[in-house]
Formats: structure tokens, C-alpha cells, sequence
């Protein structure tokens, strides 16, 4: 199942693609609003595929930085 995974982990990169060259976003713009997301997928994928659980672990901690960043940068 975890080709599951990686058709949203293309999904979000074509994604990241049209945002950047269509709509022109910044790359930094663009990585922090899908960041988060996509390495949340990366753990799904990791879990799925049956990686050791400081992997899984060590993906959903690097989230947080690009979701608190992301969630700063915002207008309140």
C-alpha cells in the first residue's frame, strides 16, 4: 500500500509545480505551505512501508518546524 502514499507525494509535488510556475509563488511560499503536508505523507509512507520507528518518529518531529513556520509568516 505504500504506492498510495507515493501518488499523493506526486500529487503534492505537481502541485508545488503549478503553484510556483502558474499561479508564481515564491519556492519559499510554496515549501512552506506544502511542506508540512508532504512530509507527513513521507511518514505515512515510512509507516506503511515498515521502517524502524525513529524514522517514522524523526519525519512527523521535522513537520513541526515548516508548520510553525508557516503558521508565523501568516497574517493574524
Amino acid at each position: 500500500m505504500t504506492w498510495l502514499a507515493d501518488v499523493v507525494l506526486v500529487a503534492l509535488v505537481l502541485e508545488a509545480a503549478f503553484l510556483t510556475l502558474f499561479r508564481k509563488r515564491a519556492i519559499w511560499d510554496v515549501i512552506l505551505i506544502l511542506g508540512p503536508g508532504a512530509v507527513l505523507v513521507l511518514a505515512l509512507r515510512l509507516a506503511l512501508a515498515g521502517a524502524d520507528w525513529w524514522w517514522i518518529g524523526a519525519t512527523l518531529f521535522a513537520s513541526l518546524p515548516l508548520h510553525l513556520l508557516d503558521l508565523a509568516r501568516r497574517p493574524a
